[in-house]
């Protein structure tokens, strides 16, 4: 289904809950990837190692890449990517965790309304 009205771009949403059971090991792993990031000014690393060893969210947005996501998807490029982490109460048994919400609202807002 392609005609010259659809577009080339697509919007890809993930959204991930991860159990982080050691904290240390996720600082060790971030910090030891910024020790080895050559491109990294002395200034942002010596920042970015101070946040990822005050907080494990952030250690684990600094070693989660978009880009390894898609990086052997045949035939596309990726054109822009942003993501963030923050600490969550997580309950898996809570209605309010159903990831089918969204999809269901915006199936109904493109069908042109809700309900």
């Amino acid at each position: 289904m392609s005609t010259p009205e659809t577009s080339r771009f697509v919007r890809l949403r993930v959204e991930l809950v991860l159990e982080v059971e050691d904290a240390a090991e996720v600082t060790k792993a971030a910090l030891s990837r910024i020790a080895g990031d050559p491109d990294l000014p002395a200034d942002e690393r010596a920042q970015s190692e101070v946040a990822v060893t005050e907080d494990t969210a952030e250690a684990l947005a600094y070693l989660v890449d978009p880009f390894d996501l898609v990086s052997e998807v045949p035939g596309i490029e990726l054109q822009q990517a942003s993501w963030s982490s923050e600490p969550i109460s997580y309950d898996p048994d809570s209605p309010d965790w159903d990831l089918d919400e969204d999809d269901d609202q915006r199936d109904d807002e493109e069908e042109g309304g809700i309900g």
